[in-house]
């Protein structure tokens, strides 16, 4: 995940001043100096990681701070502050026209990721109510007009397209096509390069002075790190873009774009792209991405995912089974189905305040869900709905079936019973014992590195009901 170095280095250089009864000036500056190295190390623009740190330091070295009961935090609570104005202080929302349709100019090097999210941003301007069209402006990478068509049909959303005519022109009449056919977003998915050229800028620039769009907003790879910074000073210097997408946060990038990118150009990063599906585009929360760098989790991003993601029918009906105490297999099938549905586990996991140090080693792999499944698959309807039927040859069978072994199969059998089990103390006891109940039976967290060690021999854990 992106952040991951930067946030153990800065854990570190924190639990120094924690370890300290009183700071004085000197410690400060020592920390500060293990905090730049960091931020470097992420791939930080070094003016940006200089400015920052003596920005925390001024802050810190203050006499509210030195004479605060608990320094160590006041610093940590600076250093937060810091980090959200560096990324922008505020998440920023596309500006919509007052008269439709809004106007978005898509742009980017080949193979940031662009057109995959021109659809995304697609997708999550459908899920709020707006009928947004994509265009095809690319007429130059062999099958990008295609590869639009397939990922605006996933989006649910269609694709204007005049084959290899003038982008320029094709822009024009998207417009004109939005407005007939009631579209209240055109999405332009432009044409990229390998690096930045004078054709690639002057068609851009030629859209834009024809189109006049509402919001540039420039795709870029964060993987890339500083490179990443350029190519956007570069975009902003001759289109004066309006905001980026930063994508594959969800990758093991330094994080450096991430940090740079609004100080360096001035623009504020909207969106990110954490993951390869559609749905996996986030708006920006500095606020929140700060607390995740330093490993304070982020729970209001966590408990929109679960809105936004989860059916709450088909998890109000699995509740209502498991308080009742009936839960099946089929009942965790679903489990598994929801869960998959909101990304990598130790993505899911991490959001979690006070999660971050404890995950640091743990292997944890998301195939582990699909190896249940398939142990669960292979059982018969019965044997689902009945898991007593299941006995020592009916392992053997789902074992074979499943390509897992029979260890596996008894593992995850008793797993579900310890659910279960759990849920009848529950559902049995006054106020204070179902509170003990729930607690015993909550995942314990300081396992979880367990995950890690499956292989071909372990299943998760999935004490409380929770298949990871």
């Amino acid at each position: 995940m992106a952040f991951e170095g930067l946030s153990d280095k800065l854990s570190n250089a924190f639990k120094k001043l924690k370890n300290k009864g009183k700071l004085t000036e000197s410690d400060v500056k020592e920390a500060m100096r293990e905090v730049r190295l960091a931020l470097l190390e992420a791939d930080v623009n070094f003016k940006v990681a200089k400015n920052f740190t003596n920005k925390v330091t001024e802050r810190a070295i203050g006499q509210d701070v030195m004479e605060s009961l608990t320094p160590a935090q006041m610093v940590v609570k600076i250093v937060n502050e810091e980090l959200t104005a560096l990324m922008g202080g505020e998440e920023e929302k596309i500006k919509f026209a007052s008269k439709p349709p809004t106007v978005i100019m898509m742009c980017g090097l080949q193979g940031s990721g662009k057109t995959t999210h021109t659809a995304k941003l697609a997708k999550m301007l459908k899920s709020q109510g707006r009928r947004p069209l994509l265009v095809a402006c690319d007429i130059y990478r062999p099958a990008a007009i295609d590869q639009l068509k397939v990922v605006g049909a996933k989006a649910g959303a269609p694709v204007f397209e005049m084959g290899k005519k003038n982008p320029v022109k094709i822009a024009k009449e998207a417009i004109k096509h939005a407005k007939d056919y009631g579209n209240d977003v055109v999405i332009l998915d432009t044409a990229g390069r390998l690096h930045i050229d004078e054709e690639l800028m002057e068609e851009l620039k030629n859209i834009k002075k024809e189109v006049n769009p509402d919001e540039i907003l420039l795709v870029i790879d964060s993987m890339t790190g500083q490179d990443a910074v350029n190519v956007a000073k570069s975009f902003n210097d001759l289109l004066e873009i309006t905001g980026v997408i930063l994508t594959k946060l969800d990758g093991d990038t330094r994080g450096g774009a991430a940090l740079s990118v609004k100080e360096v150009t001035g623009k504020p990063i909207k969106f990110c792209g954490t993951g390869e599906k559609l749905e996996d585009l986030e708006v920006f929360h500095p606020d929140r991405m700060a607390s995740r760098i330093l490993g304070m989790g982020d729970v209001l991003t966590l408990i929109e995912d679960v809105e936004a993601k989860l059916d709450e029918k088909k998890a109000e009906a699995v509740a209502k089974k498991m308080m009742e105490n009936k839960m099946d297999f089929n009942d965790l099938l679903q489990q598994f189905e929801q869960i998959k549905k909101m990304g990598p586990i130790k993505g899911i996991l991490g959001k979690i305040p006070g999660l971050g140090k404890q995950l640091e080693n743990a292997d944890i792999d998301d195939r582990q869900i699909d190896w249940c499944e398939a142990i669960i698959y292979s059982m018969t309807p019965a044997e689902r709905e009945k898991p007593s039927l299941i006995n020592a040859s009916r392992k053997k069978r789902i074992a074979a079936g499943s390509g897992r072994k029979v260890e596996e199969v008894n593992r995850l059998l008793k797993q579900l019973e310890q659910m279960q089990k759990m849920m009848k103390q529950f559902t049995g006891k006054g106020k204070k014992g179902k509170r003990r109940a729930m607690m015993k039976g909550m995942p314990n967290l300081n396992e979880l590195g367990d995950l890690g060690n499956m292989g071909g021999n372990g299943m998760p854990p999935m004490g409380g009901g929770f298949p990871f």
